[in-house]
């Protein structure tokens, strides 16, 4: 079986949470592994999704510690988007200062 790899930097702004990851994730660069099989069986190249893991510091003393989640990619996703859609609230003393 051909496997194929993909990496990309996913950056969260604020904190989120995943399904299966039982802590909530502070801000920041996240790695993401995605590993894709060829399917053989047909006469031009396709790939299927066999896995996606996320990078995430370890719940450990030592700050080098890391993880690698298994994570629905839908999920993943979804809580990116989020993310960048969310607009920080204005304080309410710069509220009282507009016209």
């Amino acid at each position: 079986m051909l496997t194929r790899t993909k990496r990309v930097t996913l950056t969260f702004k604020h904190p989120f949470s995943l399904k299966g990851v039982k802590r909530r994730l502070a801000p920041g660069q996240y790695e993401v592994v995605t590993d894709e099989a060829l399917v053989q069986e047909l006469s031009f190249p396709v790939y299927r999704r066999v896995a996606t893991l996320i990078f995430l510091p370890a719940e450990a003393y030592e700050p080098s510690s890391i993880e690698m989640v298994n994570v629905d990619p839908a999920d993943l996703a979804a809580a990116h988007e989020r993310d960048q859609a969310t607009v920080p609230a204005v304080p309410a003393a710069a509220q009282q200062r507009a016209p």
